[in-house]
C-alpha cells in the first residue's frame, strides 16, 4: 500500500524553517529602528490585504514567512523599538524569546504537579528566588506560609486577590451563596482600571468600589481611606479589600503603604499591592524605599513582562497565606484526582488562578534571570532610571515645559505650558512622524504627556533624539 501523506512538518523541515524564523527575528531586531514606531495602518487595511478564504492545500513555509514581511509588519506597532516610550513598556530579550520557544516546543500543560513536575517546581523555585532578589517579605516564600505563582497579567492577579479577600471576609460563604451586596473594596482614583473590572467579575458590584482621592503627588490619601472605611462600617457594610499601587499607570505615583497597611491590619481587611511595572525597580537596593510597607501586604504582584526583559505574558503574584487563596479557588473533579495531589505534598497551581490550564511560563523567566544575573538586571534598571532623570532635567531647564508629577523612577510626566490643544498637537505630530511613540493621560484635569524609559535596547542616544524631536515639534506647534 502507498504510504499515507501525513501533512505534518517533518523534524528536518522544522529544523530548517526554525533556523529561518530565528534569523528573521534576529534581523528584525537589528533593523527595528528603521520602522515607524507607531503603525500607520488604517482600520481594516490589514484584513483587506488577506485572502478572503483559507487555502485548500497547504502552502510553503517560505510563502508564509514572506507574507509576514509584506502583510503583517506594516500593521505592527513596534513595542520593542528603543524609540517606544508609550504606556508602560512591555519588553523582551533574547533569552526570554528562546525560553518561550522551548516552552512551545515542549507543549506542557502544567495545571497539576502530576502533569509535569518540572513545570510546577521550577516555577515555585524561581518565584522564591525573586523574593530575595526584590527584598520581599519572607512570608511570601513557598517554604513559609505563602508562595508565588505566575499569572498572565496583574489584572488576573488582582482578581485572585479580590476573590480571596471576598471569601475570607465571608468565611468562604460567598462562593456558595454569592456576594450579598455588602462587601466593599477600595483603591485610589489613580489605580489601574483592572480593579474596577475585577469588582464586576467578582460579583461585588461597581457601587461597592470606593475610589479614594489622592494628594498633590497623586498618591492615595490614608486619612480619606480610613474615613470611608468607618463610614461604610456604620452603614452596615463589610470592607474587605484595599488595593494600593507602587507606580500608578498615569503618573508612577507610589501610595503610602505603611499607613494603608496599618489601616488594613486594624480593620482586618485584605491588603493587596500592585507594583505592575515599578516592582522591578526593587532589584536595586537604592530603589527599595518604594516598597516600604509591603511587609504588611496580604498579596503583592508585579510584571516581569513590563521591565524585566521577559516577554508578555508573565506576572508574578504572591500571597502571604496560600491556604486562603487555595480554599477560594480549588475545585477537584474526579478526572483531576491523582496520588500526588491526594498526598498534600505538592503544589497544584490550578488552585492559584482562575483558569484550569497553564503554560510553562517559568522557563522564560528562568532563562532571563540566569542569562543576566541579578547584576545585569540591576545595571539596566539603573540605566533606564538615569536616562529618565536626565530627560526630566532637560524639561525643567526649558521654560516652555513643566513636569506634571514627581519622577521617582523611569516615567516622566510633562506638559507644554501652551495648554491641552498644544499638548495633543505635539503628541500627534511626534507619533505621526514615526520617530518615537508617546501616550498621554489626564492629571489634575490637564492633558499630560508621558515618556517611559524601559525598552530593552533604549540607550542615551534614543532619549536625546526624543528630546530633540520634542523641542522641534514644540517650535512648530507653538
Amino acid at each position: 500500500m502507498p504510504q499515507e501523506k501525513s501533512f505534518h512538518m517533518t523534524p528536518d523541515e522544522f529544523r530548517r524553517h526554525g533556523h529561518a524564523m530565528v534569523d528573521w527575528i534576529a534581523d528584525y531586531h537589528t533593523r527595528i529602528e528603521s520602522y515607524p514606531v507607531l503603525s500607520r495602518a488604517k482600520p481594516g487595511e490589514i484584513r483587506a490585504s488577506l485572502p478572503a478564504h483559507p487555502p485548500t492545500r497547504g502552502e510553503s513555509f517560505d510563502a508564509i514567512l514572506g507574507d509576514i514581511e509584506k502583510l503583517i509588519v506594516p500593521g505592527i506597532t513596534h513595542w520593542q523599538s528603543p524609540n517606544f516610550f508609550a504606556f508602560f513598556n512591555s519588553n523582551t530579550s533574547g533569552p526570554s524569546i528562546l525560553g518561550e520557544l522551548l516552552s512551545s516546543g515542549l507543549g506542557v500543560q502544567g495545571m497539576l504537579w502530576a502533569t509535569s513536575p518540572a513545570c510546577t517546581e521550577l516555577e515555585t523555585h524561581v518565584l522564591d528566588w525573586l523574593v530575595g532578589m526584590l527584598g520581599l517579605p519572607e512570608r511570601f516564600l513557598s517554604t513559609n506560609t505563602g508562595g508565588g505563582v505566575i499569572q498572565d497579567t496583574a489584572s488576573s492577579a488582582s482578581l485572585c486577590a479580590l476573590l480571596a479577600a471576598r471569601e475570607r471576609a465571608t468565611n468562604y460563604a460567598s462562593n456558595r451563596r454569592g456576594a450579598d451586596g455588602k462587601l466593599v473594596a477600595y483603591t485610589s482614583t489613580q489605580a489601574h482600571s483592572s480593579i474596577e473590572k475585577d469588582v464586576r467579575i467578582a460579583g461585588m458590584g461597581l457601587d461597592n468600589l470606593r475610589l479614594i482621592d489622592v494628594d498633590d503627588d497623586f498618591a492615595m490619601r490614608p486619612d480619606l481611606l480610613e474615613r470611608q472605611i468607618n463610614a461604610d462600617r456604620r452603614a452596615g457594610l463589610t470592607p474587605c479589600f484595599v488595593c494600593a499601587t507602587i507606580g500608578t499607570t498615569s503618573s508612577n505615583a507610589i501610595d503610602p503603604l505603611p499607613e494603608i497597611g496599618r489601616i488594613c491590619r486594624e480593620n482586618k481587611i485584605w491588603f493587596h499591592v500592585d507594583a505592575a511595572m515599578s516592582g522591578t525597580a526593587a532589584l536595586c537596593q537604592e530603589f527599595r524605599h518604594t516598597h516600604a510597607g509591603v511587609e504588611l501586604a496580604d498579596s503583592y504582584t508585579f510584571n516581569p513582562h513590563k521591565w524585566m526583559f521577559t516577554n508578555f505574558d508573565c506576572n508574578c503574584f504572591y500571597v502571604a497565606d496560600r491556604k486562603a487563596l487555595i480554599q477560594t479557588l480549588s475545585i477537584l473533579p474526579e478526572y483531576l484526582r491523582n496520588q500526588a495531589t491526594e498526598s498534600g505534598a505538592v503544589i497544584d497551581y490550578r488552585d492559584w488562578q482562575v483558569p484550569l490550564g497553564r503554560r510553562f511560563r517559568a522557563l522564560k523567566l528562568w532563562f532571563v534571570i540566569r542569562h543576566y544575573g541579578t547584576e545585569g538586571l540591576q545595571h539596566h534598571v539603573r540605566r533606564h532610571v538615569e536616562l529618565a532623570q536626565q530627560f526630566a532635567s532637560w524639561l525643567k531647564a526649558d521654560n516652555r515645559f513643566e513636569l506634571a508629577a514627581p519622577v521617582p523612577l523611569n516615567l516622566v510626566c510633562f506638559r507644554h505650558k501652551g495648554g491641552d490643544d498644544v499638548n495633543h498637537g505635539l503628541m500627534d505630530r511626534l507619533n505621526r512622524s514615526g520617530d518615537l511613540y508617546l501616550t498621554h493621560t489626564k492629571l489634575a484635569n490637564r492633558t499630560t504627556l508621558r515618556l517611559c524609559v524601559g525598552q530593552t535596547n533604549t540607550e542615551a542616544r534614543h532619549v536625546e533624539r526624543a528630546w530633540k524631536r520634542i523641542q522641534e515639534e514644540a517650535d512648530r506647534v507653538a
